[in-house]
């Protein structure tokens, strides 16, 4: 119980724009102040995200990839009923978003890449980690995959939700396409990151981990998404950095 308020209490602040899925920096703290965004950047406590719509939807784009093969290894390679349950659903989840992202760039006349063009180093860092990650998930199976996984998607959707916060703020003038698709996505993303989290703890429990497990509690902003760009250890929607440890 313990585990599954912590998780719908930090879910709740994410969702209240607590943390952006694009970070070139460490999220503010008393201490520090975060730099400004770069141009064509939105930045939200800390974090950041593409203004330019093509480049956004880029980067949905790829952390909605990210994801779904993510998953799609999750079903051949775990053993556990709910990872493999809450894998189903991140296959269908980001399958629908994804089609609504490329349906919308296709009424824009836009041309979207696989793989977005890094702005930084951060951001090459990331891609480089949720590509790492993609080739460790390939070795594992079973209990070490499940934690692999799940480790993952919490700090993943994380990253997610933060890019989605920071594009938010940032992109006031978006068609109201694109404002319903970031409105929808922010209330998603919490959801799922709770599911994620909530699985974990289960899988903790499992292996005698007790209390708030430091991965569980752990907002890892080093994916892109991934990520993940969005997406797992390193999800992506911009670049990222620092992790806040949650007891």
């Amino acid at each position: 119980m313990k585990r599954t308020l912590h998780g719908v209490t930090l879910a709740a602040v994410l969702f209240t724009g607590g943390v952006s899925l694009a970070q070139s920096a460490a999220p503010a703290t008393p201490a520090t102040k975060a730099p400004p965004a770069a141009k064509g950047m939105a930045e939200f406590k800390g974090f950041m995200a593409p203004t330019d719509p093509k480049a956004f939807l880029e980067r949905l784009h790829y952390v909605n990839q990210s994801e779904i093969k993510q998953a799609e290894l999750a079903q051949k390679s775990s053993e556990n009923p709910d990872v493999k349950s809450y894998a189903k659903m991140m296959i269908d989840s980001h399958t629908a978003a994804d089609k609504q992202v490329m349906d919308f760039a296709k009424t824009q006349n836009l041309k979207l890449a696989e793989m977005p063009k890094a702005t930084n180093d951060m951001e090459k860092k990331a891609m480089a980690a949720d590509k790492a990650l993609m080739d460790k998930l390939q070795t594992l199976k079973g209990m070490p995959f499940d934690s692999c996984y799940m480790s993952n998607q919490v700090g993943a959707h994380d990253a997610a939700i933060g890019m989605v916060m920071a594009a938010k703020q940032g992109m006031t003038s978006a068609p109201a396409e694109m404002t319903t698709m970031l409105t929808q996505l922010s209330q998603e993303l919490p959801k799922h990151r709770d599911m994620a989290y909530q699985a974990l703890g289960k899988l903790d429990d499992a292996m005698g981990v007790g209390g708030a497990g430091m991965q569980g509690g752990s907002m890892d902003h080093g994916s892109m998404d991934h990520g993940s760009m969005g997406g797992s250890t390193g999800t992506m929607g911009g670049s990222t950095g620092g992790t806040t440890k949650t007891k």
